[in-house]
């Protein structure tokens, strides 16, 4: 085993997930030669152009930035990787499949940070569907990115406990602050020979894959309370949970599940001392908290029961 000086590196990532293990790369006296980010891109309702989180922090730290469209067949950006030739390339949320010609320039390899606890939960939205599955525990993982999805040997992990309250906007940047020290002592251990990779067990891979819009939909027949209640944990703050009302989308901003000794068919609404009730698969029943009814403001659900007439058979989704 030899000490391991600073390294010199070319550093993968766009969200602001990634901020703090560039800074903590930085901070450990590591060089980066470039800092590779997607393009800026418009953001919100007015559509204004924006840089992405990592190259904010890049400038503010004076780094040399690439912001390539595309990478597998970019023939300049290939030539000017290259040319730093970096001991390492760190890939943090970057957001691009790493094409076979970059995973193999490098001589330790490129070194992933993942949000889970690799093999589960392989895939975009790692973080989101440990919630939406309700898991307890999940954590970080430090690989070797190869030619499969999230398939790599595992480097280094660590666990984290998932609170019973906490949701994707609470836990992104708990995992984002806790995966920087990792990703730093994983380099440290990977060019000092003290880590040796291992390969993932196939057999427990789950995949991750990226949301859509269309998860946010509540479907009552298909999962319990405390399903759906797990699943709007996860998909915050995009695509949240939504469902009908009277032919208008219903945007529901806080929920949970309740217990009601009262058997109903899925999506019933039922109003009752300006609490909102809607039953769900095995009458599991969920208490509607605030909601938005298309086209108005966030409301209450006692403002919302107040507005509105509800009928014996009144439902949500239609």
């Amino acid at each position: 085993m030899v000490n391991a000086g600073p390294l010199r590196l070319v550093f993968c990532g766009t969200p602001e997930f990634a901020v703090p293990s560039l800074d903590a790369l930085l901070a450990a006296g590591h060089q980066i030669a470039l800092v590779v980010t997607q393009p800026d891109r418009p953001v919100g309702r007015r559509q204004i152009l924006t840089a992405p989180a990592v190259k904010q922090r890049a400038a503010q730290h004076g780094l040399p930035i690439a912001q390539p469209e595309k990478i597998k067949q970019n023939e300049d950006f290939r030539a000017q990787l290259e040319s730093i030739a970096p001991d390492a390339i760190v890939v943090v949320a970057y957001g691009r499949i790493i094409p076979p010609w970059m995973l193999s320039l490098p001589r330790l390899g490129c070194i992933n940070l993942h949000g889970s606890l690799l093999p589960r939960h392989r895939g975009a939205a790692p973080i989101q569907w440990a919630l939406a599955l309700g898991d307890t525990v999940t954590g970080n993982t430090t690989m070797l990115l190869e030619a499969g999805l999230d398939t790599g040997p595992i480097l280094l992990q660590q666990k984290i406990l998932i609170a019973p309250e906490q949701t994707a906007l609470d836990l992104f940047p708990l995992l984002a602050q806790a995966g920087a020290p990792l990703l730093v002592v994983t380099l440290r251990g990977l060019a000092n020979g003290s880590i040796q990779p291992r390969p993932q067990d196939e057999g427990t891979a789950t995949l991750a894959r990226i949301l859509e819009r269309d998860d946010g939909r509540i479907r009552f027949a298909e999962y319990t309370a405390i399903e759906l209640w797990n699943r709007w944990r996860g998909f915050q703050p995009w695509p949240g949970a939504f469902t009908a009302w009277q032919g208008r989308k219903l945007i529901v901003h806080r929920l949970r599940p309740v217990e009601r000794n009262q058997a109903a068919a899925p999506a019933l609404l039922h109003a009752e001392n300006e609490k909102l009730f809607v039953a769900c698969a095995t009458n599991s029943w969920l208490e509607l908290e605030e909601v938005q009814l298309e086209g108005k403001g966030r409301i209450t659900a006692a403002e919302f029961v107040r507005s509105n007439t509800f009928l014996p058979n009144s439902r949500l989704g239609e």
